[in-house]
C-alpha cells in the first residue's frame, strides 16, 4: 500500500533544548492524515516544569507565562498517544521529535514504537542537487506558508505543505517510493522481540549480543543504548556482515554505564575478556609497547607483560605507546630514517647485533648518519636521539596517586566513580566502601593499552572532575 495515502502524523515539538534525556517539551503539534488529506489538527503548550532559557524563548515565542496554566505532559500522553498510534510517524529532522516524544511519554508511563520517515531525508533524496534542507531552506525553496516560525503546529503545515508540493512536482507515487526508501525500519530479526528492545533503555552503557550458544557476538557501547542496537537492525544500512549478525542473534543483555567513559571502559574490557566473533577492535593484541631511553640505552619495553609493579614504575618512562610490537619498531625507524639515526648503534637493526663493527646497511642506502662507521661523533648521536624521542607523547601520570573520575547520569542522582592509578584502571565504584576495595586491588592491576587511551583523551577535556584519592 501506498505509505502516504495511508495514516500519517505530521508531527512538531518545541522544547527547553536539544537532549531528551535532560530536556522537556514545551509545545505539540499533530496534524492527521488520510489518504492525503488532513482529517485533523491538534496543538497544546505543555508544561515543562523547568526553566525556559532565554535562547529558547528569544526562538520560539514561547515564554514561562505562556506554559505557566498549561497542562503537563502526563496529563495529555494519552490524548496525543490516540493521535499517533498506527499512524506514520512524518517529521523534519523525525529523530527529534520522536526521541522527545518518546521520552516524554516513557516519563509518563507510556510505551510507544512507529515506523517514522525524516522530510530532511526526503527532501535529499528528492532533490540531490539543493545545498540545504532545513524547513526554513524548504519554506524558501517551495514558496511555503509558515505564520509563526518555531511553533508547533505552523511548523507542521509548512512540512505538510512541502509533502504537497513535492507530490505536484514529483508525482504521489514518486513521492511514495521515495518516503519508502528514507522510512526508518527496523526490521527485528526472527528471534528478538519487541519486549527485549523495548527494556532497553535510551541512556549510555554496553550491550552484548549472543549467539545460539549464547557465546557473545557482537559487543558495542553508545550514549543512548536502545537507538543504537535499533540502528543494527535498520534494513537500509544492512551490510553483509549486519545481516549475518542479526541472522544468528539470539538474546540481547545490556549493562546501563554513568555516562560515555564507563560504557568505553566496560566495553574495553568485555571484548578483551570474551572474544566476541563480530568485534575486530578492543581484541586482545599483541601487547602493548613503548620505548625506555636512559641517556645511553634504548630498549622496548613490552608494558602489559610486565609486573603490575614493574609496570606502575616503567611507564612514567615510557616515549611512545603502540598496539604491538611491530607498530612500534615501524615507527622506530621511519623516526630514523627522519632523523637519520642509526639503529644498529642502538640495537634495534634488523638482522645485525648492537656489538657489529662497521657501517650498517642503512648508512650505505644514506638513511645513516654514520654513528656505526665513526662518523658522527657517539654523544651526539645520543643527543639527537632523545630529542628525537621526545617528539613522541609520554605516559607520565600527570597526578601524586590514585584518583577518582565522577560520572553522574543526567537523570539520575547516583554518581558513579571510576578509580584509576597510573593509567591503571581499576573499576567502577558507587559508595567508599567499594572504592577502598578497588584501592585495595591495585597492586594486582596491570596495564592496559586501550584503558590507557580512553583514559588520557578524557583527562584532556575541559571541565572533567578529578577527585585526589589516598590508598
Amino acid at each position: 500500500m501506498n505509505p502516504l495515502l495511508g495514516r500519517l502524523a505530521i508531527v512538531d515539538v518545541e522544547t527547553t533544548g536539544s537532549d531528551p534525556a535532560t530536556d522537556r517539551v514545551t509545545e505539540v503539534g499533530v496534524l492527521e492524515v488520510e489518504g492525503f488529506e488532513v482529517t485533523s489538527q491538534w496543538s497544546t503548550l505543555v508544561n515543562p516544569d523547568v526553566a525556559l532559557p532565554s535562547a529558547i524563548q528569544a526562538l520560539t515565542g514561547i515564554t514561562h507565562e505562556m506554559v505557566q496554566g498549561a497542562p503537563r505532559f502526563g496529563a495529555l500522553a494519552g490524548k496525543l498517544i490516540e493521535r499517533l498510534e498506527g499512524r506514520l510517524f512524518v517529521a523534519h529532522n523525525a529523530r527529534f521529535d520522536y526521541a522527545f516524544l518518546r521520552r516524554e511519554l516513557e516519563r509518563a508511563g507510556h510505551r510507544f514504537h512507529a515506523r517514522t520517515v525524516c522530510s530532511v531525508r526526503l527532501s535529499r533524496r528528492l532533490y540531490p542537487g539543493e545545498r540545504r534542507h532545513d524547513l526554513d531552506s524548504l519554506i524558501a525553496r517551495h514558496g511555503l506558508r509558515c505564520d509563526e516560525r518555531h511553533r508547533a503546529l505552523p511548523d507542521a503545515e509548512a512540512l505538510w505543505a512541502f509533502l504537497r508540493a513535492a507530490a505536484e512536482e514529483h508525482g504521489l507515487e514518486v513521492l511514495a517510493v521515495a518516503a519508502r526508501q528514507v522510512a526508518r525500519q527496523h526490521a527485528l530479526p526472527p528471534h528478538i522481540d519487541r519486549a527485549q528492545i523495548e527494556a532497553i533503555p535510551e541512556a549510555p552503557g554496553v550491550y552484548l549480543f549472543h549467539g545460539e550458544s549464547g557465546a557473545p557476538l557482537y559487543i558495542g557501547k553508545s550514549r543512548n543504548l536502545r537507538s543504537r542496537v535499533l540502528a543494527h537492525f535498520s534494513q537500509g544500512l544492512r551490510s553483509e556482515s549486519e545481516t549475518r549478525l542479526a541472522r544468528e542473534l539470539r538474546r540481547i543483555e545490556w549493562h546501563r554505564t554513568g555516562g560515555e567513559l564507563g560504557a568505553l571502559l566496560l566495553e574495553a574490557r568485555l571484548v578483551k575478556e570474551l572474544s566476541p566473533a563480530f568485534n575486530r577492535q578492543l581484541r586482545r593484541g599483541e601487547g602493548a609497547c613503548g620505548f625506555v631511553f636512559d641517556g645511553t640505552r634504548l630498549r622496548l619495553a613490552e608494558l602489559e607483560a610486565l609486573a603490575p609493579e614493574e609496570a606502575a614504575e616503567i611507564v612514567p618512562l615510557v616515549r611512545g605507546l603502540f598496539r604491538s610490537r611491530r607498530a612500534a619498531l615501524a615507527a622506530l625507524r621511519a623516526l630514523a630514517d627522519d632523523e637519520g639515526l642509526c639503529l644498529q648503534t642502538l640495537g634495534f637493526n634488523q638482522g645485525f647485533s648492537a656489538a657489529r663493527c662497521g657501517a650498517c646497511f642503512r648508512h650505505q642506502l644514506g638513511r645513516c648518519r654514520g654513528a656505526c662507521a665513526g662518523k658522527e661523533n657517539p654523544h651526539l648521536h645520543l643527543a639527537r636521539v632523545a630529542a628525537a624521542l621526545a617528539r613522541w607523547p609520554g605516559a607520565r601520570w600527570p597526578h601524586e596517586g590514585p584518583i577518582a573520575l565522577v560520572e553522574r547520569p543526567r537523570d539520575r542522582d547516583d554518581a558513579e566513580v571510576h578509580v584509576v592509578d597510573r593509567w591503571r584502571y581499576l573499576g567502577c565504584a558507587t559508595n567508599d566502601a567499594e572504592v577502598a576495595e578497588l584501592l585495595e586491588s591495585k597492586r594486582s592491576a596491570r596495564f592496559d593499552y586501550d584503558h590507557f587511551r580512553i583514559l588520557s583523551r578524557h583527562l584532556s577535556r575541559p571541565g572533567v572532575r578529578v577527585v585526589p584519592l589516598h590508598a
